[in-house]
């Protein structure tokens, strides 16, 4: 439920916080997370070098990190439903966690799309 009081610095904050919890918890639990995070760590330095305008560094790097932000959707997703429904089968968990798989899959189609892209149009 949503808070009634006012926010300020302190809620900033806190909400930071919050966030950073969230990456820690998702680098030591997600080894997807962690997968993708290294390659990340890799190409971005790559993509410096890459990028002949900043509009083509924004694209190399904004794909990479969507990637990251779809993961973490993904795991919490995988996490609700694993806590909501245990060992037991249901169609619908199954369903929820392909869903959010496929997230992922089209969110490193987009970086191979770009990065494929970029490195087309600079050098040939």
């Amino acid at each position: 439920m949503a808070s009634k009081q006012r926010r300020g610095i302190k809620q900033i904050i806190q909400a930071g916080q919050w966030s950073m919890h969230g990456l820690k918890a998702s680098y030591i639990h997600e080894a997807s997370f962690r997968l993708e995070l290294y390659v990340a760590l890799i190409l971005i330095p790559v993509a410096v070098y890459l990028a002949q305008s900043p509009m083509q560094l924004l694209a190399l790097i904004s794909c990479l990190i969507f990637v990251l932000i779809l993961e973490i959707i993904n795991s919490s997703i995988e996490a609700v439903v694993d806590m909501v429904c245990g060992e037991k089968f249901h169609e619908l968990a199954k369903r929820a966690k392909d869903m959010g798989s496929a997230a992922v899959f089209l969110g490193q189609m987009l970086v191979l799309y770009t990065w494929l892209t970029v490195i087309y149009i600079n050098y040939f």
